[in-house]
This record gives C-alpha cells, sequence and structure tokens, in this order.
C-alpha cells in the first residue's frame, strides 16, 4: 500500500513540475525581483539603485489618473463584453440547432487567428477621420470624434476580449440539463421566471469566471488604450511602459506593478466570493 501511494506521489510530482518550475522561473521570481525593486530608489542614470524606502509608494498619487480609468473602464469593459456575450452564448448553447452549432463557436473564436494589433489598426481606420466621421460628414453631421475617446477604447475592448466571455459562459449552458428547463415549463412557469429561475443561477459560474477573466487582463491591458485612446485615455499597463522604457524609474514602475498584483488578488478574491454566495456553493471555478 506505501508502495503504490509512493508511486502515485512520484507521479503526481513528475506532472506538476515542468508546470511549477515554469511558474517558479517566469513568475514567482520576477515578482520577487519587482518586489525588491518597489522599495529602492531610481539611480541617477536611471534603472534601479539599492535601498529601502516606502518613497514609491507614495508616490503612486501622481499616476492616480491612470488608476482611476483602468478601475473605471476595465469593470466597465467587462460588463458591456457580459451584455453581448450571454444572449450570444445563450443562442449557441441553447437555441442554436446542434448540426450547426461547431461552426457557429468555431466564429467565435475565429478573430483570434488575427493579430489583436492587426484588428486594433483597422478599428482605427473605422473610427479616424476616413472611417465613420467621414461618412457622418456627408449627410451634415461634421465634427465627429470618435477616436482617442474613452467610448473608443470600450469598443475595441469588447471586440477584442467578448470571446473570453462568450466562452465561459457557452461551457456552463451548454452543460444545462435541459430537464430542468422542461420541469420549469411543466409546472407553470413562464419563460422569462425559468430563465431568472433556473437558467442564469446555473450559469453563474461561466458568468463570473468570464467576468474575472476579462476584469483581471483588462487591468493590464496596454495596446488598445494606447492606439484607440491616443494617449488621453492612460491605463496602468501605459503608465508602466513608460515608467520602465522612458523615464527608466524602474522602482516607481515596479511599486505600481506590485499594486496592480495587489488589485487583481482583491478583484479575483471578490469575484469568488460574490459568484460562492449567488450559487450557494464553494465549488466554483474561476481559472
Amino acid at each position: 500500500m506505501r508502495a503504490a501511494n509512493r508511486k502515485r506521489n512520484l507521479v503526481t510530482a513528475a506532472l506538476i513540475a515542468p508546470a511549477a518550475g515554469w511558474l517558479s522561473v517566469f513568475l514567482v521570481l520576477p515578482f520577487i525581483a519587482m518586489l525588491v525593486f518597489a522599495f529602492g530608489e531610481r539611480a541617477p542614470e536611471g534603472g534601479y539603485q539599492p535601498a529601502f524606502t516606502f518613497a514609491q509608494f507614495a508616490n503612486l498619487p501622481t499616476r492616480a489618473t491612470a488608476f482611476w480609468n483602468t478601475l473605471m473602464l476595465a469593470p466597465a469593459g467587462a460588463f458591456l463584453c457580459l451584455l453581448v456575450a450571454y444572449p450570444t452564448a445563450y443562442y449557441l448553447a441553447v437555441k442554436a440547432n446542434p448540426r450547426y452549432r461547431l461552426i457557429l463557436v468555431s466564429l467565435v473564436v475565429v478573430p483570434f487567428w488575427t493579430s489583436l494589433l492587426v484588428r486594433t489598426y483597422a478599428w482605427m481606420y473605422i473610427l479616424g477621420s476616413r472611417g465613420i466621421p467621414n461618412l457622418l460628414s456627408m449627410i451634415g453631421i461634421e465634427d465627429v470624434r470618435l477616436l482617442n475617446t474613452p467610448g473608443a477604447v470600450l469598443l475595441g475592448i469588447v471586440y477584442g476580449y467578448l470571446p473570453l466571455m462568450i466562452m465561459p459562459i457557452y461551457v456552463s449552458l451548454e452543460k444545462l440539463d435541459r430537464r430542468l428547463l422542461e420541469a420549469s415549463a411543466d409546472l407553470g412557469a413562464k419563460p422569462v421566471s425559468t430563465f431568472f429561475g433556473v437558467t442564469l443561477p446555473l450559469s453563474l459560474p461561466g458568468v463570473m469566471t468570464g467576468v474575472a477573466l476579462v476584469t483581471i487582463l483588462l487591468l493590464g491591458e496596454y495596446l488598445i488604450p494606447q492606439l484607440l485612446g491616443g494617449g488621453k485615455v492612460f491605463f496602468i499597463g501605459n503608465a508602466l511602459v513608460d515608467l520602465f522604457l522612458q523615464s527608466r524609474n524602474w522602482p516607481f514602475g515596479s511599486a505600481i506593478a506590485v499594486t496592480l498584483v495587489a488589485v487583481v488578488v482583491v478583484v479575483l478574491m471578490a469575484a469568488m466570493r460574490i459568484a460562492w454566495k449567488i450559487a450557494g456553493t464553494r465549488q466554483v471555478d474561476l481559472v
């Protein structure tokens, strides 16, 4: 018995070891280095100078705009993704013809076959002066500016992250026991009552997974606000690029990055708590 358990433990360790090693080298160690940098000082020529000070964290309010934009637009973008993703996922999982369902689901992930950079440049053209504003000017609507606005950033977020919201919800709905819906209808419940009483609660794990996944990724987003915001809609990711590559203030950038990681952890824990509370179970996996 002991030999069997020992063999099982060795097999488990061998399976876990590659992932654990990868995470240790490319996640844990860089985070430790970043944490050390956060308590240091900027060297005269830029970079890191050993020290122990909380001055970098005291300077966080100087980047309040980046934090504000990120903490406002990231949840707003996730919410808009949810508004579009849930009806789409519901149709794919419940209403779509099973013969064509795989094709329709494949179409959801087709945008991922193209670089996000290329797709974002396409939106720059559509929202730019030669795109929609040009068409509006032809019908007498002048001076419309769509690019370099929060609305453009939100549009890019919804377009770029929508598949990541659709798929977890689709998986939850696809596993839904249809007999529950039939039982609800047999008991006289209206479709709206069935949706809010049966379908929505059972799909909440997928909803919370999608919301958490999209929100966490948006907290570190750089490309979309840079291109569609034109430097006027500044996210934390943009601030980090500026501090590390332009001003070379590595300690201050590390302090912002550590704070961002703390925010991500808080968001993830809050999402798990909400999911557990609403779904009435502690067996909800968010990632």
